[in-house]
């Protein structure tokens, strides 16, 4: 049984009160929580999102690698190169990051894909920045900030923005046996403020282990609670920076994404993630000033650079 609770989105400016504390409470315990009854994005937005990214990861591997992965651009295509520091092994996935500003540099071109593609994700990313917002907006009410004050911090219409639409496929592993070391995600926490994550009835594997004290801790507990996949709902998991924004009172708890057994379903599983990440140059600090002030691109890098560390940790351990 999950210990991930379920928010209900209906009614919201009605209950928006009630609504706000629900999702502190969450937030501050769990840091993982799912949203339901939520007007947009729709069903079948989210639908016909999975239509289209699984139309995007059946082109050929040469058109998909037109436009790789670049990391410190957080752009681009990859596929089975994402390595935890938890495991020291690769990521069973493949996966396209797209960011609002940079669709002419970083996104599959209309001629390979289609301009409809196009025109949707950019839809899509609007319809996930607001209902962001919209959650964020009650966050900074309870950490005593203004209501826009990450409103103001996420913009992704600038060019400095970071906030980043990842499309995800772990590929059909039918009838192979899984050894103990094979992930289709090793446990990590995420370095934005906020995730969205999108997920198919039955494509299950999702699991979160709270616990967290520190937004700088790698300590992994061992009690892990499934998150059921369904159609429609969004998961919701607060990220290390806005942990760190929030002098740890939000938590941002390890996941992961197992591998599923021969006797599971062990077809494609595709997801979708908005990741939420301030602006390169916004000011990074808390109320209680429990960290030094850095600015969203110094944090995402100063992130990096612990994870690249803990993974030679790792990798020099084996």
């Amino acid at each position: 049984m999950s210990i991930v609770p379920k928010i209900s989105l209906k009614d919201f400016d009605n209950r928006r009160e009630e609504i706000k504390r629900q999702l502190y409470d969450a937030a501050t315990n769990i840091g993982f929580f799912v949203l339901v009854d939520q007007e947009s994005p729709s069903v079948d937005d989210i639908e016909k999102a999975f239509e289209l990214s699984a139309k995007y990861f059946a082109l050929p591997q040469e058109v998909k690698e037109k436009r790789p992965f670049v990391k410190l651009e957080n752009c681009g295509y990859e596929f089975k190169a994402q390595v935890r520091p938890s495991t020291g092994t690769t990521d069973l996935k493949e996966s396209v990051q797209l960011q609002y500003h940079k669709k002419n540099l970083y996104w599959p071109e209309a001629e390979d894909i289609s301009q409809e593609w196009i025109d949707f994700m950019e839809g899509i990313m609007k319809k996930n920045q607001d209902i962001s917002m919209k959650v964020l907006s009650c966050f900074a009410e309870c950490l005593g900030f203004e209501s826009d004050f990450f409103t103001k911090a996420h913009d992704i219409s600038k060019t400095t923005a970071q906030s980043t639409l990842r499309l995800l496929h772990y590929p059909d592993i039918s009838g192979q046996k899984v050894e103990p070391d094979m992930w289709r995600a090793g446990a990590h926490t995420d370095f934005d403020c906020m995730t969205l994550l999108y997920q198919r009835t039955g494509d299950h594997g999702l699991e979160v282990c709270p616990g967290r004290k520190s937004h700088t801790e790698f300590a992994i507990g061992d009690e892990w609670s499934p998150v059921e996949a369904k159609t429609g709902e969004i998961v919701i998991n607060i990220g290390d920076m806005l942990m760190s924004w929030s002098d740890d009172k939000l938590k941002s708890n390890f996941h992961r994404v197992r591998t599923p057994q021969i006797d599971e379903n062990q077809k494609s599983r595709y997801s979708i993630g908005w990741f939420n990440q301030a602006n390169k140059d916004v000011n990074i600090q808390g109320p209680e000033k429990k960290y030094p002030l850095t600015t969203g691109e110094e944090y995402i890098v100063s992130a990096m650079k612990r994870n690249y560390e803990r993974l030679s940790e790792k990798i020099n351990s084996l």
